[in-house]
């Protein structure tokens, strides 16, 4: 089972900590990550908001390439829909060449209406858009010469001058929302990734969506894998359940407060619903064994939000690498 980090590097500007101090407490996040032992680390693509500031994740995927030596680098997500296939292409194959291949490439077709309005993109056309875009990624990266000539996008002979690490194309996921467009993905024999928390009703939803999934993947006649999905979920590990709430509830509420267009769960709702790892220890390991039950093989943990002290950050991610992964270890066993 994989245990990784998500940001979706949220800002507050009324608050004390500046833009440069934020990534700073990114970059550090991945480095602490990766000596305790994370997989992953995935960084989110936001625009023309503070809803997150880092508008294109290549750099900062680049930047920690730097520095670090074993933890995977992932796109959580990269936004297909605004860009430029090739140029898409060209510069995540030069991400994964400079990290030595350890570029995870989750994308999607976006969800904020006001980035479409500042890319001047139609969201009716997202979908069609993002299937060609996808189509031209992929193909690029595997090395094609392409002639393309797509309802978006004209080229000829184009071929990428800089490759993925070894030739290797990267592990691509997509990002879905609804149940129904996981089922799709699967249809499409693609790798999923997803947030819980912004579709499912209540935990137990996770495994129905998980469950969708793998019926699409079923049909497209592939069969399931334990590398093909990732699921993403807030995260606050402390002592007690109680001293998790009194650390993470203010930091939650501020998170959920400024979210645009998502449900304003807070912290009593996101408890009572169980779409989180929120609480003690054995809290946090009796669900993530129950996840494992649901065939969940892949968690991406979110401890950074709503500024949360870069302590308590720490101390949370910590304890969840190692106390909650080894009781999960010591239920599960080997399989883990």
């Amino acid at each position: 089972m994989r245990f990784s980090l998500f940001s979706v590097n949220d800002h507050y500007p009324n608050l004390a900590r500046p833009v440069p101090l934020l990534y700073e407490q990114v970059i550090h996040s991945c480095e602490l990550a990766e000596r305790l032992g994370f997989d992953t680390f995935f960084c989110a693509e936001h625009h023309f908001h503070e809803y997150g500031v880092v508008p294109d994740p290549a750099v900062m995927l680049a930047a920690l390439a730097q520095r670090t030596k074993r933890i995977r680098l992932g796109t959580g997500i990269s936004i297909l829909t605004f860009h430029d296939p090739r140029r898409v292409a060209e510069t995540y194959s030069m991400v994964d060449m400079m990290s030595g291949g350890r570029l995870v490439l989750g994308v999607g077709s976006g969800y904020l209406p006001h980035e479409f309005v500042g890319y001047g993109k139609d969201p009716k056309e997202k979908r069609d858009r993002f299937d060609e875009n996808l189509d031209i990624m992929k193909r690029l990266m595997a090395g094609e010469t392409l002639s393309y000539n797509g309802q978006y996008s004209a080229s000829e002979n184009v071929v990428l001058n800089v490759l993925p690490h070894e030739g290797r194309v990267p592990p691509i996921y997509v990002a879905v929302l609804a149940r129904e467009a996981a089922y799709h993905v699967g249809k499409q024999k693609n790798r999923i990734f997803t947030m819980p928390y912004a579709s499912c009703k209540d935990f137990l939803d996770i495994g129905c969506m998980l469950a969708e999934y793998r019926k699409g993947r079923a049909e497209a006649g592939i069969p399931k894998d334990d590398d093909d999905h990732v699921f993403t979920l807030h995260t606050y590990v402390a002592k007690t359940d109680a001293e998790a709430r009194e650390q993470a509830k203010a930091a939650y509420d501020l998170y959920v407060d400024t979210r645009l267009y998502a449900k304003k769960h807070v912290y009593e709702d996101i408890i009572a619903n169980g779409i989180c790892l929120f609480g003690s220890v054995e809290t946090v390991a009796e669900k993530m064994f129950r996840l494992h039950e649901m065939g969940i093989r892949h968690i991406a943990t979110m401890h950074n939000f709503g500024a949360l002290e870069p302590a308590l950050v720490e101390r949370s991610m910590t304890l969840f690498a190692k106390e909650v992964i080894p009781k999960m270890k010591g239920r599960v066993g080997a399989t883990v």
